[in-house]
């Protein structure tokens, strides 16, 4: 019997119907957050497929000092309540601090562990203890097996509601490469396992004082992650990405994302087949 997790009013589990994360990398202001909930709402609607929101309230990991952040734990959490009350999509947010973790648990369906901090015990613990479902991205610097250890920290908690996520290895300098076999190779841990289809086009600091992107191959990669057998696909999405004001170079023009996600779910039918 396949465990199911429940997130909000979802339920997900590995092998089952294909779901989506997506929104803004973060929150830039209360107006944009909104639009763009209420529009993956109305698209999950009309293709049947649940839908996780996620955005950031503070995304401390930043090339430079100067970038832009978000707005912060208290104003953000309350942006992110209102999308919860307004557009009734679960959320997902990371975090960056085990002093976080409280407080974004009173407002958050699922708290995401970045990529970058999937090895911090402290916080993988803190995350896991409360009582919420974990989504934890595989770090750049890991292959799929030393994903195991993260999900022993999780799983000794009690906690077994885990979400895992392929989003590329570093392959050089400023640039990722997606292994496709870590897809299946991170299912045989049980847990369902999503593509980071946005990161996975990132150029890490590639910009110099920030980082690139190449959102044209989001769509190649995606079909080929949901071919190779992912359960979830993680897009972060924005009305403009060009004046966006994190992870543009990589995000999805809101417009692109209804036709990518009927080709999505009909591979994914195949696949299930």
């Amino acid at each position: 019997m396949k465990h199911v997790i429940r997130i909000g009013s979802l339920t997900i589990y590995a092998d089952g119907p294909l779901f989506l994360i997506a929104g803004p990398c973060v929150i830039e202001d209360e107006a944009t957050t909104l639009e763009i909930a209420l529009f993956l709402k109305e698209t999950g609607e009309q293709l049947d497929i649940p839908v996780i929101f996620k955005t950031s309230y503070d995304k401390a990991n930043r090339t430079s000092l100067n970038s832009f952040r978000g707005p912060g734990i208290e104003k953000g959490l309350e942006i992110i309540q209102k999308v919860k009350d307004t557009a009734g999509l679960p959320v997902l947010s990371d975090v960056h601090n085990t002093g976080e973790v409280e407080k974004a648990a009173r407002v958050l369906d699922v708290i995401q562990v970045p990529a970058f901090l999937c090895r911090q015990t402290d916080l993988v613990l803190a995350v896991a203890q409360s009582g919420l479902p974990v989504y934890i991205k595989k770090g750049q610097f890991l292959s799929p097996w030393e994903m195991e250890p993260t999900i022993e920290k999780v799983t000794s908690t009690g906690n077994r509601d885990l979400l895992l996520t392929e989003r590329g290895t570093f392959f050089g300098y400023n640039n990722l490469v997606v292994d496709m076999r870590s897809i299946a190779l991170m299912k045989g841990f049980g847990f369902p396992v999503v593509f980071d289809a946005t990161h996975s086009v990132q150029l890490p600091g590639g910009a110099g004082t920030c980082s690139g992107g190449q959102r044209e191959f989001v769509s190649h990669l995606s079909r080929a992650a949901v071919a190779a057998g992912a359960d979830g696909v993680f897009i972060e999405v924005h009305p403009d990405p060009d004046s966006a004001l994190c992870d543009g170079p990589n995000s999805l023009p809101l417009h692109e994302l209804k036709s990518l996600l009927a080709m999505l779910k009909e591979i994914h039918s195949v696949v299930g087949s």
